[in-house]
């Protein structure tokens, strides 16, 4: 189930990059989707997507190469740490984006393919734990950075931003998780959970820079409000219930 959410997580902020750029290209050129739709599809959905896809898997590929097999009688994996891992994963998002695919897909896709590889090897717990441990540090240090500007971005605060922002977190979320996983076998529990719990809004910041660096937007500080919201409530309500979410899954399973 950790592992699984960590995937969601990859792969939900990869696919987003593509209705990203959608949403400039509506601000520049408007509801005509005749004179950009095709370009659109072709390069931002496609080509991008493809390209990030397949770095992720040749990466992923070379990489269990380095430490499975290399050297034949003393495999780095027995002594690496997750560090190794992470410089690969650097490399592969680097070299994605030099070919403009997309690097969060290329990384997403590269941390599966390499968890089909020697899938009972022990180094795939350590590089787990080291990358949790990672994200939960530098999560933390944009959540203080997020809290220290929040009087500022929440100047503006109305009900409407609340609205909102449950509807997303309480109704839209998990409906589209639930909805998407329909069909995969994968148990009612398990399927709630996921469907559920893994938002924390992080990738936003990152998107809302992006575009705001490109376009300027009317409503900015409007879509600023909302993002910092959903980010602080759902903190608050999935970060003090999804540990205990998952260790009764745990229970159930054992």
């Amino acid at each position: 189930m950790r592992f699984a959410l960590t995937t969601e997580a990859g792969l939900n902020d990869g696919l987003a990059f593509p209705f990203v750029y959608l949403g400039l290209l509506v601000a520049a050129e408007g509801l005509s989707p005749v004179a950009w739709g095709a370009g659109w599809f072709l390069q931002d959905v496609l080509y991008r997507t493809v390209v990030g896809a397949g770095i992720g898997w040749l990466g992923a590929r070379l990489l269990g190469i380095v430490l499975f097999s290399v050297p034949r009688n003393a495999v780095l994996a027995d002594t690496a740490a997750g560090v190794l891992a992470l410089a690969g994963i650097v490399l592969c998002y680097g070299s994605a984006e030099l070919a403009e695919g997309y690097g969060f897909i290329a990384v997403a896709v590269m941390g599966l393919t390499l968890r089909r590889i020697e899938e009972d090897h022990s180094f795939h717990r350590r590089l787990h734990d080291f990358s949790e441990s990672i994200e939960h540090a530098l999560t933390a240090l944009l959540l203080v950075a997020l809290g220290s500007v929040l009087p500022r971005l929440f100047a503006d605060l109305s009900w409407t931003h609340l609205a909102v922002a449950l509807i997303l977190l309480l109704l839209i979320r998990p409906l589209a998780g639930w909805l998407a996983l329909l069909g995969t076998g994968i148990d009612r529990r398990d399927r709630a959970v996921m469907a559920i719990y893994g938002v924390r809004g992080i990738g936003s910041i990152y998107y809302l820079a992006y575009a705001s660096s490109h376009v300027q937007f009317a409503d900015e500080a409007e879509i600023w409000t909302l993002v910092a919201l959903v980010i602080l409530l759902s903190t608050v309500l999935h970060g003090f219930s999804v540990g205990r979410a998952v260790d009764r899954l745990d229970e159930n399973e054992s």
